[in-house]
C-alpha cells in the first residue's frame, strides 16, 4: 500500500502512535477514577467488630457529545470528543496482515470516528479497527474506510484522518449506541417500569416489548422524536 508522500507501509508494518489526548478532547472521567479503599470504622468500646463502609461508586464514563459540524464519517449522528486507543490493520486478499497501526481518536460516533496520524494512507482504504470506549470495556470491532484526511491545515490544526464505519462485528455497534442514548433509554424504562401497566405483565420479555412500544410512542408523538439529538 502506498503512502502519501512518498513513504509506503511495507510488510507486516506496525505503527505505534503515542497515547496523547486532543486539545479539545476532554479528560476522561473514567482516567481520574482513583482506587477506592474501604473506610474501617474503629471498634467501638462496647467490643463490636469494626465495620466496613462500601466503596464510592466510580464516577460515570461521560465524555462530551456534540453534534455532528459536517464531517463526513459522522453523517447526521453525535460526535463524543474521546480519546481512546484505537488498533487499525490492512489485510491482503488472502487475508494475510500487510499493515497495522496504533492510534489515538479525538472523536467518535456510531458511523466514525476521526483518528489522530502522522502517517496517511489513500482514500478509499478499507481497515479493520478495535477499540474501547472506556477501560475494561469489551472492545467495537468494525470494517472502516478512510473518507477524508487533514494534514495540519484544517480548521483545528490537527493531523490525521477521519474513517466511516462500514459494518460491525457481533453486534458491537450496541455498545456505541448506548454511549449516546442509554442514559435516556434508561431513565425512560426505569419510570415506564413502576406503571401499572408494566407491573400487570406476565414475565420480563413482555415487559421488554411494552416498553419498545411505549419509546417507540413517543418518539411519534413527541416534539423531539429524534433520540440522536438530544
Amino acid at each position: 500500500m502506498q503512502r502519501k508522500g512518498g513513504q509506503k507501509a511495507v510488510g507486516s508494518t506496525r505503527v505505534e502512535a503515542p497515547v496523547r489526548a486532543p486539545a479539545r478532547a476532554p479528560v476522561q472521567a473514567a482516567a481520574l477514577a482513583k482506587e477506592v479503599r474501604p473506610a474501617v470504622v474503629p471498634a467501638r468500646p462496647s467490643g463490636n467488630v469494626a465495620a466496613v463502609s462500601p466503596p464510592e461508586p466510580r464516577p460515570a464514563f461521560s465524555p462530551l457529545i456534540e453534534m455532528n459540524q459536517g464531517e463526513a464519517e459522522h453523517r447526521h449522528f453525535p460526535r463524543a470528543q474521546l480519546a481512546t486507543r484505537f488498533e487499525v490493520w490492512v489485510d491482503d486478499e488472502a487475508g494475510e496482515r500487510r499493515f497495522e497501526a496504533s492510534l489515538v481518536s479525538v472523536n467518535v460516533s456510531v458511523s466514525g470516528a476521526f483518528l489522530e496520524s502522522t502517517f496517511y494512507l489513500q482514500l478509499g482504504t478499507v481497515l479493520g479497527v478495535r477499540f474501547a470506549l472506556e477501560p475494561g470495556a469489551a472492545p467495537v470491532q468494525a470494517r472502516a474506510e478512510i473518507v477524508r484526511e487533514e494534514r495540519g491545515n484544517g480548521p483545528e490544526g490537527r493531523s490525521g484522518f477521519g474513517v466511516r464505519f462500514l459494518d460491525f462485528s457481533g453486534q458491537t455497534e450496541v455498545a456505541l449506541a448506548r454511549l449516546f442514548v442509554g442514559m435516556r433509554l434508561r431513565a425512560f424504562a426505569e419510570d415506564y417500569l413502576k406503571s401499572q401497566r408494566a407491573r400487570s405483565l406476565p414475565n420480563e420479555v413482555e415487559r421488554v416489548v411494552d416498553v419498545l412500544a411505549a419509546w417507540e410512542l413517543l418518539k411519534a408523538t413527541s416534539s423531539v422524536s429524534d433520540p440522536w439529538q438530544g
